[in-house]
């Protein structure tokens, strides 16, 4: 129920508002145990979500696009992260570098990330730019200026940082052709990055169609934490972004991806000193019951030097220089994808096979208290640690917003991985940590065959 107060500014910004302005309140939020997030709704579609926090007198102000490379199709892979490079670009009232002179002028910090299931815009401010930063996003969120010459100049950029990253980096090659043997149907089954050939076939038409579609105000939501009041931040809001027209957005058409019935394998010849193994179980959703589990299950396994595989393959075994895990948190089920390096002439068969045993343990035999413990430390940690800056609360919010719809999801996963016990982790290990829906690459040493050979 509406406060008479808010009810009241609420009144009072909508006299006079058009349709696509008019502002209503959307529901409340706790945010932990002393503040809570606000959301409201324009009549555009439009959703600001804010959570007031006066302890230091700084702003971060997020814009979330519920666009990502899931939602792009074959042949033209890779048009969301080269948006997210377009963006900094020219508008119709800055010319190209000005929207990041004028906010470091203004002592604010900006980046922004695209992922499978969203795209993010932040800018970490002082309280008195906040009038800057509503202006200059709302800009180029109707404004951007999109012609062949800019369209060239980052489908360049893009083309070169795919090369750094991924066709001449080791790590990123191995990973890309991980996740497309993993997944068949699936759009999570091209890269971010999207295909070299795709990047160079972008058109600037593909570019407009792209933009019209997905940077409109009902695909986005601005997420806005810190020193700020509600009444003058959706006052700001509403005459920046009001006027702006909503998009038809398409209806989204991923293709679930089938059971995989059996190990998929396959070997690549990389510059590599030593060889390397990489690992990708198909595994469930952030939003899914046993998603908790498997984290916490890969704390006990992978996080950090007391882990079960540090010790066993690094220290006991000496077979690898290195081995860590990535648990996927994406909307759809994803991949928990293992990478680890062998040491000296040790082979990744012997990696693989050190895996597998300390695996086999966890399906068999209960994890101790201590162990749990230790790894429910270090995952709730690193939740906790995201949250002390008005920036890493931001974050917090439009990701869980974005991807389950709930701002203050991150405080749940708190209460969901207190909960797992003992049975939930080898529950989940029997369920998902198995061969029959495991994609495995072996990476060989370039040269070696040659040697031996000779």
């Amino acid at each position: 129920m509406l406060s008479r107060a808010r009810e009241k500014r609420l009144t009072q910004l909508n006299q006079g508002a058009t349709p696509l302005n008019q502002i209503r309140h959307a529901g409340t939020t706790a945010f932990g145990p002393a503040l809570a997030v606000e959301r409201f709704r324009f009549g555009n579609g439009l959703e600001v979500l804010l959570c007031e926090d006066h302890s230091a007198p700084v702003v971060a102000y997020h814009t979330w696009y519920r666009v990502g490379s899931r939602h792009e199709r074959p042949g033209k892979t890779g048009l969301a992260h080269l948006f997210e490079h377009l963006m900094f670009n020219e508008t119709e009232k800055l010319a190209a570098g000005e929207f990041d002179r004028k906010l470091e002028e203004a002592g604010a910090e900006s980046n922004a990330a695209t992922w499978l299931d969203w795209t993010q815009y932040t800018i970490a401010i002082p309280r008195g730019q906040l009038p800057l930063v509503i202006r200059l996003e709302a800009e180029r969120m109707s404004r951007l200026v999109l012609r062949d010459p800019q369209v060239k100049s980052e489908k360049e950029v893009v083309a070169n940082e795919r090369r750094y990253r991924v066709e001449d980096d080791v790590e990123g090659s191995v990973s890309e052709t991980l996740w497309s043997m993993a997944f068949e149907k699936h759009a999570y089954r091209w890269p971010t990055i999207g295909w070299m050939a795709d990047i160079e076939g972008f058109s600037t038409e593909d570019c407009q169609e792209f933009y019209r579609t997905f940077y409109a105000p009902n695909n986005a939501t601005i997420v806005v934490v810190g020193d700020v009041t509600e009444t003058a931040l959706l006052s700001r809001v509403q005459e920046a972004y009001g006027h702006l027209p909503p998009s038809t957005l398409p209806l989204e058409d991923v293709h679930p991806e089938p059971p995989q019935l059996e190990e998929r394998r396959c070997e690549l010849s990389k510059p590599t000193a030593t060889e390397k193994l990489a690992i990708g179980y198909h595994t469930p959703a952030i939003g899914d019951f046993d998603h908790p589990a498997l984290s916490l299950l890969s704390e006990v396994l992978f996080g950090g030097r007391a882990s079960r595989m540090h010790q066993a393959l690094v220290r006991r075994l000496e077979i690898a220089s290195e081995i860590r895990v990535f648990v996927g948190p994406f909307r759809d089920p994803g991949l928990t994808e293992i990478f680890s390096s062998a040491r000296g002439s040790h082979t990744a068969e012997e990696l693989l096979a050190a895996i597998d045993h300390e695996i086999a343990k966890v399906c068999e035999e209960p994890i101790s208290s201590d162990e749990i413990e230790r790894a429910r430390a270090r995952t709730e940690l690193s939740l906790i640690a995201g949250l002390e800056t008005a920036d890493g609360k931001a974050s917090t919010i439009g990701f869980y917003d974005t991807v389950l719809g709930r701002p203050a999801a991150g405080f749940e996963r708190l209460d969901d991985l207190a909960r797992v016990t003992a049975s939930d982790l080898r529950r989940v290990a029997r369920r998902y940590l198995v061969q029959r829906q495991r994609s495995v690459i072996f990476v060989r040493a370039q040269g070696n065959e040659k040697e031996a050979a000779a």
